[in-house]
């Protein structure tokens, strides 16, 4: 699983001294560019070749707040690929104490000039290092 490390800044709290909640996405696109990267072609390699990949669906599920300065340790995973479709999973931690304070999943597609497209047949290397990076996962 990837981990990717954050700390709160003080310009993302809002008047209750907290990581206000939309600052939650962000973190986690951060997280997911990061992630591409990690799996050996990243964001802009991917829109060189002319793929977006928007995000279609997004859930975040608050358990404790994050606050000033605190460090997260955002940890992601492929919870689903199909080539046309990636899903993710976020467990952000409290990396002073371990505790998950949020919990996340994102879906996204891939597109090319404005059409849905999947990755096997559009850009087969991504889709062999996705597809090696979630068999390694397992």
């Amino acid at each position: 699983m990837f981990v990717y490390k954050r700390r709160a800044q003080y310009h993302e709290t809002d008047q209750m001294s907290i990581i206000h909640h939309s600052n939650y996405v962000k973190w986690m696109e951060e997280a997911r560019v990061r992630f591409m990267d990690a799996m050996g072609f990243g964001y802009r390699e991917m829109e060189e070749h002319g793929i977006q990949s928007p995000v279609v669906n997004i859930s975040v599920n608050y358990k404790k707040s994050f606050l000033f300065d605190d460090e997260a340790d955002i940890y992601v995973r492929v919870a689903k690929y199909t080539g046309a479709a990636l899903e993710l999973a976020y467990e952000f931690r409290n990396a002073a104490t371990g505790e998950v304070c949020t919990t996340a999943f994102s879906r996204h597609g891939f597109i090319r000039d404005g059409r849905l497209v999947s990755l096997k047949k559009a850009l087969p290397e991504l889709d062999r290092k996705t597809r090696e990076y979630v068999d390694k996962q397992e």
